[in-house]
């Protein structure tokens, strides 16, 4: 177990630039789409708070609720078209200058600032951007060292071993950002253990079982064209990441099983709300105080802008029975379906703590300050739900927040111990 009292290492430098000169010119059209839906919500808004007022009067609304009738509606109804005209002519008057901007970036380069702010983006309302076709989407792929993995080039220097494994991040992050605090476990494991590190990345607003889809399509493809024969896979998951895995090791069984999924053979979890996160949670009480009073209703529509992913983070989502059907803004009891961790993989869970060794209640409640501590552990009151980890399969970290399990030494050497061969 690690030192409460040991200094943590001071957070490393990366490589920064001039913000501006990190933008694509493709990012000029999706931050101009963004701008058009922006000011369209905030018509809608806008009109709803005019029709709560006019109703108080006693005045009639619209076809539809929030909507203001005559004139008033059709001045609404008006700014709503002239901006879906700017968008589209934005659109394409933009993407006919894209070429005369040259290309988007040299293939060499890695620009952390704007990757952060794309992984955050996308983490709040990824499924948005993908649903617009917006160029602000994150795709999901994997990558190396910030560049998208080639496979040829790894071959061609002798990097590929046959032990591979997939580190997966979580919510608002990408597959950068595993370099914390200096280290990266992906780079330590490599060294530790002869492991070939590949890191996802992928889009955090989508629903976790849809990246759960995405990820074991990919997994399939990746094992059949490494380029050595894979002898054995792990992987390593992070916070939302852990659920993305466990999504795609059950798709893969319900599909009758796949060749990547015979060669699991260790899964991490880094701190996974394996049954949800209270700050979702959080922002459904908000979704209910404004939707309160007729005059606070119409801004319900700020606070419902978070992602798909966000709101799976409730309960811990996996399936897309859990939520598929259902209006995921509005207050259900958890009906997610209990799934067990993966047959025959060895699994394991990290979970830390904000409270010292010496408070149990503490570290119950609090948790890293974002998962608690029995949601990491996937331990619930409802013994279906409980995934099972064995005493030797957890660990527990105090005096810790969540992130900081992505660069503690004591934690790296934890995963080592437990991916060494028996």
């Amino acid at each position: 177990m690690p030192n409460p009292s040991r200094p943590r290492a001071a957070l490393a430098p990366v490589p920064r630039s001039n913000p501006l000169r990190q933008l694509r010119a493709s990012d000029l059209r999706g931050v101009a789409r963004l701008a058009t839906q922006a000011t369209t919500s905030i018509s809608h808004v806008a009109e709803g708070v005019h029709q709560s007022v006019l109703g108080t009067l006693g005045l009639p609304g619209g076809a539809q609720p929030g909507q203001a009738r005559g004139l008033t509606g059709l001045v609404y109804q008006s700014i709503r078209g002239v901006t879906r005209l700017v968008d589209a002519s934005l659109q394409a008057g933009l993407a006919r200058l894209e070429p005369f901007f040259g290309p988007d970036e040299p293939p060499s380069s890695v620009h952390w600032e704007r990757e952060a702010v794309l992984a955050a983006l996308n983490g709040v309302m990824g499924d948005r951007l993908q649903h617009d076709n917006n160029p602000l989407c994150t795709r999901m792929g994997f990558y190396r060292d910030g560049q998208p993995l080639d496979l040829a080039n790894l071959a061609a220097s002798g990097a590929a071993t046959g032990k591979l494994l997939v580190l997966v991040h979580g919510l608002c992050m990408n597959d950068l950002q595993w370099r914390h605090q200096g280290h990266d476990h992906g780079a330590y494991l490599a060294q530790a253990l002869g492991y070939t590190p590949v890191y996802l990345r992928y889009n955090t607003g989508l629903h976790t079982s849809e990246n759960g889809a995405q990820l074991a399509a990919q997994l399939e493809s990746l094992i059949t064209a490494w380029p050595v024969p894979v002898t054995e896979l792990a992987l390593l998951a992070h916070s939302m990441g852990g659920l993305v895995a466990r999504s795609a090791c059950q798709q893969a069984q319900q599909a009758g099983g796949q060749g990547w999924l015979a060669l699991l053979r260790h899964l991490i979890f880094l701190g996974t709300p394996h049954h949800g996160a209270p700050l979702e949670k959080a922002g459904h009480w908000v979704d209910t105080l404004l939707g309160s009073t007729p005059y606070s209703r119409p801004f319900a529509r700020l606070a419902q802008l978070r992602s798909a992913g966000i709101t799976d983070l409730r309960y811990g989502h996996v399936l897309e029975s859990d939520w598929q059907g259902r209006d995921r803004f509005l207050r259900h009891p958890d009906r997610r379906t209990p799934v067990p961790l993966p047959e025959g993989v060895a699994c394991f869970a990290i979970a830390a703590t904000l409270a010292p060794r010496r408070s149990p209640s503490a570290e119950r409640l609090v948790g890293d300050g974002l998962v608690p501590l029995r949601s990491a552990l996937g331990i619930h009151d409802d013994a279906r739900r409980t995934l099972g980890f064995g005493k030797a399969r957890q660990a527990v970290y105090h005096r810790m927040g969540h992130l900081a399990l992505l660069g503690d030494a004591d934690v790296a050497q934890q995963l080592q111990h437990w991916l060494e061969p028996a």
